[in-house]
């Protein structure tokens, strides 16, 4: 039943109880009315007349009632239980609000509450329940405790707090990994922080205008917003299933049907022609095939086309919506996707791909949001390496404390301290947290000190980080620094490839993050710091030095695939030989060695030998038994074997004599003229 219709009830009824005002006052005993009738004839100079007390008695009893309903179904009850429902607190303000007797105030009290019921309307109504659910919410956060039929929606809320804080509880592979990787539907729409920087007429614009009559009807989605402008949508064929469920986490794979099996096989032909012309035929075709959409984009993205580029990758991501399997959630963290599966690793290209054009848009929120719905896929794996970009889109979207949770609770695990992007940042994100204008100054100090410590750490463990850092950051280092062995190229020249590969990734990525006044000071104050300790033979730079010689030895493929994607130079540049020398499909960059294959493409015939020459190619284009290196070919009949031997070797005698002509042949001079400049009349 809707709210309109309970407010309807409820007025109803309240009406029904107005008009019979006998039976309400008649409800008292005899006695009580007895004595009432006594006590006015008695005293009647002490007694105000009833006009001149109604109508102030009928505003302060008016907002006694408003006190004790708390919800709608309070207001059908007996008369009984709305005497004992009463506050102290009214009771201790009746006595100062009317100066008459107990059995006047139960007749006065009936009276104006059937008339109040009577003379309130549905707009009333309306804003004083406002006005009673805020109350209720107040009292509910001071702590107090409310009887359970006091108020049934505060009951309800509770309810609900109680359940998300045990969902959240409930990990999926950690002890708090729910609540790290926690992702809100809100939050992976763009629109919803652009609204929040330029307000919702800016954003909106056209969206407000009345559309036309003959738009197209999509399904509703939470990761995209369909556009009219796109193709008509149809299931190109790709379907989810549910693999298995343990321990409360669903395992799913995306399949392909046996129609996209065929237009999946032509991409690759596409693809293999070097030509983005194919591509786009093949589109035209079939609008929503994935690779087809991933490809194309990056294409248009080389074009520096970036609206097609975007558009295509939404469209990706709609038809995956479209194709999810009734219980997998994008928020819940229980939903995995095996990277080993191909159909899989296009959703999480889409995504990546989707959330680096939300970061150059300028929405490093709403990109954080899909950073860590990746990670929530396979957390353990983690195979596009989200672990290197989310402190990156933590500190531009200004959400520290997430981000310090996150260090928290995975360093146990995961051992993100041995990460220079981890090591860093979380200093940095201590720095930022200082400077907040709202603490305290003994917390701001504590953080201070705290930022300093880290920072001091990481630039003993990375030392090959300063120096670059500066260089992008345009900053001229001093000559202490520049001339010292520890921040010297020294550093940088020994430092692993892998982890050369790992500094360079982030100082190409978060160089902006320091490029402030204020905290380019504090870098050099740390620094000056780190030389000292240097200088005093700090065990800790020591210890320091073996750890980088003993890790960092190779890269995993993850860590290789995520540098790709990332597309800067000074880390593509640090990649090994074995990497750059393969080719990379940008549709699926570095598959994994122990890919988990549903299905194969079918061989392609070649027609032709490549080590034959061009007289071979002629004579087999008119003999097809034809073989030049004198060996039957395989047929099926003996006969016929033995038939194309012996025409090879006739052939083989052609060939020769053909040789021997054209060596024998002597090309004459043609006869020379006495005299060439006769007139042109001899000829006549």
């Amino acid at each position: 039943m809707s709210t309109r219709a309970l407010r309807r009830l409820k007025g109803k009824q309240r009406g029904q109880e107005a008009l019979d005002l006998g039976d309400l006052t008649s409800g008292d005993s005899p006695e009580e009315q007895a004595g009432a009738g006594e006590e006015e004839q008695l005293d009647p100079a002490n007694v105000s007349p009833p006009v001149d007390r109604k109508p102030n008695s009928r505003k302060s009893k008016k907002n006694k009632a408003q006190k004790n309903f708390s919800n709608i179904y309070e207001l059908i009850c007996d008369t009984d239980n709305e005497a004992e429902k009463i506050s102290p607190d009214e009771e201790a303000e009746k006595p100062d609000e009317n100066k008459t007797s107990g059995p006047e105030k139960d007749d006065n009290r009936d009276a104006e509450k059937s008339e109040e019921a009577s003379s309130k309307s549905l707009s009333g109504d309306r804003v004083k329940k406002k006005k009673k659910k805020k109350k209720t919410k107040v009292t509910s956060e001071g702590g107090q405790e409310a009887a359970p039929d006091d108020d049934i929606d505060v009951l309800l809320q509770n309810l609900e707090q109680s359940n998300g804080f045990s969902l959240q509880n409930d990990d999926c592979g950690g002890p708090d990994r729910r609540s790290v990787l926690h992702v809100e539907h809100r939050n992976l729409n763009p629109e919803t922080e652009l609204k929040r920087y330029f307000g919702a007429r800016a954003v909106q614009g056209d969206q407000s205008r009345p559309r036309q009559r003959n738009r197209q009807f999509h399904r509703s989605t939470w990761m995209t917003n369909p556009k009219d402008s796109w193709p008509r949508f149809s299931r190109p064929g790709i379907s989810m299933t549910l693999l298995q469920s343990k321990d409360g986490i669903h395992y799913f794979a995306f399949e392909h049907g046996r129609d996209y099996q065929q237009v999946q096989f032509k991409f690759l032909d596409a693809v293999e022609s070097m030509d983005p012309n194919n591509i786009v035929a093949l589109l035209q075709l079939n609008p929503y095939h994935i690779d087809s959409l991933l490809q194309l984009s990056d294409v248009c993205r080389i074009q520096e086309d970036q609206e097609m580029a975007r558009d295509l990758i939404e469209r990706a991501m709609y038809s995956f919506e479209c194709a999810f399997h009734p219980l997998f959630s994008l928020t819940s963290g229980t939903s995995r996707l095996d990277y080993l599966r191909p159909e899989n690793r296009a959703f999480y290209l889409a995504l990546y791909k989707h959330m680096m054009f939300l970061e150059k848009r300028g929405c490093p929120r709403t990109a954080l949001e899909y950073c860590k719905l990746i990670l929530s896929l396979d957390p353990d794996a983690d195979p596009l390496c989200m672990l290197l970009l989310i402190d990156f889109l933590t500190l531009r979207s200004r959400e520290y404390q997430s981000l310090l949770q996150l260090y928290q609770d995975w360093e146990v695990h995961r051992n993100l301290s041995q990460l220079p992007n981890f090591a860093f940042s979380s200093a940095l994100c201590h720095y930022h947290l200082s400077q907040q204008e709202d603490l305290d100054p003994e917390e701001s100090n504590k953080l201070r000190h705290k930022a300093d410590v880290m920072l001091q750490n990481a630039l003993i463990m990375f030392p090959g980080v300063l120096m670059p850092l500066l260089d992008l950051c345009t900053v001229q280092p001093d000559a202490t620094v520049t001339s010292h062995a520890f921040f010297g190229p020294k550093s940088q020249i020994g430092q692993p490839a892998a982890l050369s590969e790992l500094t360079s990734l982030y100082v190409g990525r978060t160089c902006s993050l320091w490029r402030e006044a204020a905290v380019m000071l504090w870098l050099e104050e740390s620094v000056k710091e780190v030389l000292r300790r240097v200088d005093a033979k700090d065990p800790l730079v020591e210890d320091c030095q073996n750890k980088r010689k003993q890790r960092y030895q190779s890269a995993p493929r993850n860590i290789h695939r995520h540098v790709l994607l990332s597309e800067i130079k000074e880390a593509t540049s640090s990649l090994p030989l074995d990497v750059t020398s393969q080719p990379v499909m940008s549709f699926d960059p570095l598959p994994p060695l122990d890919s988990v294959m549903s299905y194969t493409r079918p061989e392609r015939q070649h027609v032709g030998a490549s080590n034959e020459s061009t007289l071979s190619l002629f004579f087999r284009s008119l003999l097809p038994n034809f073989n030049l290196q004198g060996g039957p070919r395989q047929e099926g009949d003996m006969e016929v074997a033995r038939a194309g031997q012996e025409l090879n070797q006739e052939v083989d005698r052609l060939m020769v004599a053909m040789r021997e002509m054209l060596a024998n042949i002597r090309f004459q001079e043609p006869p020379r003229e006495d005299n060439p400049y006769r007139d042109e009349e001899e000829w006549d």
